[in-house]
């Protein structure tokens, strides 16, 4: 049959991004689409961890955690500047789990996956010394290991470039109407631009990518439902009020799920959750007051003398996690692993987690190698291609020019030298660029201001109300490169700040139906 494309992946999230890559890097001809922005769905709302999973080893999978191991040392080492090492501690309080020799063991698996030991065991004095805000009552000591840590959406751009430079085709903004097929199955699907009108795509394998929303896309096959929908929650703190030199890793004192607190971007980050998520998947996610108490309440304990409470919180996020339902009645018990599904041609990916995308995607395209054999073809190379420093990049100090190159890869040369004047410095409170914004809205598919806030730029997140005080350097920097008149900006302005104030803040009531349980 006629194909516009060899494949055609819908999702613009991690999984699909790597999918993506690894196909075009195996010579097929690649169309991606997003119905949002990219990394607009979980992708850019999760913890922000490249970890192998302790937690996995507790739950019998060490497959699990060999390989997320694996591919954590694979990003370290391919995407510095990107995905760093974050030293984790834990402190062992007398009579709570676990305990020293306990969690000493799964370390002991954990570091001979990496092939590196990284855990060491503190006595109690030497622990408050590490993490001076810690509770001291009953404290015995503490262990410190090795994970790692990324920037999400961030993440996902630069894979998707990556993509895009062996040729792969690139659509934010754009939805699957519906799907096409024919004596053989799915064989492609309806498009519909943001702006634009519908066409038919045709494409001789479709993967369905779309993480949380899957199921939507199977139903329309009439496949059953296979997710449980669970929504992780976020706060973040300036780092005044939570000082942190490393992470700290805790057990919530209420039920025992593993709760984590680490510097990220210039603040401090608290998570997670792990609650049903019951609402519409059309409506982007917030955190409950229930899951902020839940979050307070954590903070509490492990650091009683900061009395952390709502005046102190820079913003707060939530992501819905793709989790294959087993029918467990605790959500925190679910599998974490990812499924490939093959059904009348359309093959879903999902499950599974940031850490380990890139061996979801080469076990999703072995799964096309009978229809498209070259998806079947080897490709040991580098996650990214390696970017030697022109002289733009150079001159920049050393410790940013590692930072730029990680998450714009060959475009940070690009984005150094269309820098205008004193727009190298950072925005004051992170460690973002202006010149950041004007490289974003010149050359990242940036279609609203949240795309330019939120995801090409964490400022949203990083800065109070979203960053609204420094909103007319943005308009003087991207307003001109977006094309936007007054009127667009304005309409523009108010439509992130209502999603900053919906989704992005502390709700100061109850969520009818959300509360935690």
């Amino acid at each position: 049959m006629n194909t516009d494309s060899d494949l055609l992946v819908v999702g613009g999230g991690i999984t699909g991004a790597g999918i993506a890559l690894e196909a075009a890097r195996r010579g097929l001809t690649v169309t991606l689409v997003e119905a949002r922005d990219f990394a607009w769905g979980t992708s850019s709302r999760s913890s922000k961890l490249v970890h192998g999973g302790l937690r996995y080893l507790r739950e019998g999978k060490p497959g699990l955690t060999r390989e997320s191991v694996h591919e954590r040392a694979v990003l370290m080492r391919d995407a510095p500047g990107l995905v760093e090492p974050q030293g984790f501690l834990m402190a062992h309080y007398r009579g709570r789990s676990p305990g020293r020799w306990l969690l000493g063991a799964g370390l002991a698996i954990y570091d001979a996956f990496a092939g590196v030991r990284s855990r060491r065991y503190h006595a109690a004095d030497r622990a408050a010394w590490l993490a001076p805000h810690v509770g001291r009552a009953g404290l015995q000591g503490a262990s410190t290991y090795l994970d790692a840590k990324t920037d999400d959406a961030r993440l996902v751009l630069r894979v998707l470039q990556e993509a895009r430079a062996h040729g792969a085709r690139l659509m934010n903004y754009t939805r699957v109407e519906s799907l096409l097929r024919d004596a053989t199955g799915v064989c492609g699907a309806r498009l519909q631009p943001e702006a634009g009108a519908a066409y038919a795509l045709r494409a001789r394998c479709v993967v369905n990518a779309t993480g949380v929303w899957a199921d939507g896309l199977r139903a329309t096959l009439g496949a059953a439902p296979k997710l449980r929908p669970l929504r992780g929650s976020h706060l973040l703190f300036p780092l005044w009020r939570l000082p942190l030199a490393q992470a700290v890793a805790f057990m919530h004192p209420r039920d025992g799920r593993p709760v984590f607190a680490y510097p990220w971007e210039g603040i401090a980050l608290v998570g997670t959750t792990d609650e049903d998520h019951s609402a519409d998947l059309a409506l982007e996610p917030g955190i409950t007051r229930g899951e902020a108490d839940y979050l307070f309440e954590a903070l509490a304990w492990q650091f009683p003398s900061l009395a952390l409470g709502d005046a102190d919180v820079l913003s707060a996020y939530a992501g819905v996690r793709p989790v294959v339902a087993s029918g467990r009645a605790d959500p925190s018990k679910e599998t974490r692993d990812h499924i490939v599904l093959d059904e009348a041609g359309l093959l879903t990916v999902t499950g599974g987690k940031l850490t380990t995308f890139r061996a979801i995607a080469v076990d999703a395209l072995a799964r096309l190698a009978p229809r498209l054999p070259a998806a079947g073809r080897s490709a040991t190379v580098s996650i990214f291609a390696p970017v030697a420093k022109s002289a733009a990049l150079a001159a920049v100090p050393p410790d940013l020019c590692a930072r730029l190159i990680g998450r714009y890869g060959v475009a940070a040369e690009a984005l150094v030298a269309g820098a205008a004047p004193g727009e190298l410095a950072r925005i004051c409170g992170t460690p973002t660029l202006w010149a950041e914004l004007r490289y974003a809205a010149q050359a990242e598919q940036v279609q609203h201001l949240d795309d330019l806030l939120l995801r090409r730029t964490r400022l949203g997140l990083l800065l109070r109300n979203g960053g609204a005080e420094i909103l007319p350097r943005v308009e003087q920097i991207a307003r001109p490169l977006l094309g936007w008149d007054a009127t667009r900006w304005r309409a523009e302005v108010a439509r992130y700040l209502d999603i900053v104030q919906r989704c992005y803040a502390l709700p100061r009531e109850a969520t009818p139906g959300l509360e935690h349980a």
